[in-house]
């Protein structure tokens, strides 16, 4: 694990549900051993996520860090406010990734800040290289960029077979948000 080992990039990718419950379960992972993690969420913001409230139950050992808005950002036309805030976004994840006694840093959905041109590629590529060598890094999205997967030690693909949406069901409270 990260601190005396040395730390790891994780891309986690792909159609399917999980990428972001799988970040998720590795600051918790972490937390168990006394690590610090603080997760960064690209495009998402004023929602009441679940998560937002179990992290309090860790006296700081994890914290999450909203960076959008409450709505769906548009692909083709992103609103200028998307744009502003996921480089503002980026911009916190910069400062981040140098703070003494961070373990563990998931930028949440930044492959799609990517995917829709949010935040530039060369920004995120040299927050890759620039990381202390000690610290875990995973980034997750659908649409991860081919030079994002090259970067990485460990590429996950979470692929869909099968997902109640599809027969109508909603996001419910407590396993989708």
């Amino acid at each position: 694990m990260p601190g005396k080992e040395k730390g790891k990039v994780q891309v986690y990718t792909g159609e399917g549900k999980g990428k972001t419950t799988a970040a998720l379960g590795l600051c918790l992972r972490s937390a168990g051993h006394g690590l610090r993690s603080v997760i960064v969420q690209f495009m998402k913001g004023q929602i009441d996520y679940g998560e937002l409230r179990s992290v309090e139950r860790f006296d700081g050992l994890i914290t999450i860090i909203q960076g959008g808005r409450d709505s769906f950002v548009s692909r083709r036309n992103p609103d200028p406010d998307d744009i502003r805030l996921a480089r503002e976004t980026l911009e916190r994840a910069k400062q981040l990734i140098v703070e003494p006694g961070l373990d563990l840093l998931v930028l949440d959905e930044i492959n799609v800040a990517l995917d829709f041109g949010l935040v530039p590629l060369d920004q995120v590529l040299a927050l890759i290289h620039q990381r202390p060598e000690r610290l875990e890094l995973v980034l997750t999205g659908r649409g991860a960029h081919p030079e994002v997967i090259a970067c990485a030690d460990l590429v996950t693909e979470m692929r869909e077979v099968k997902h109640y949406w599809k027969n109508g069901v909603a996001c419910r409270t407590g396993i989708e948000r």
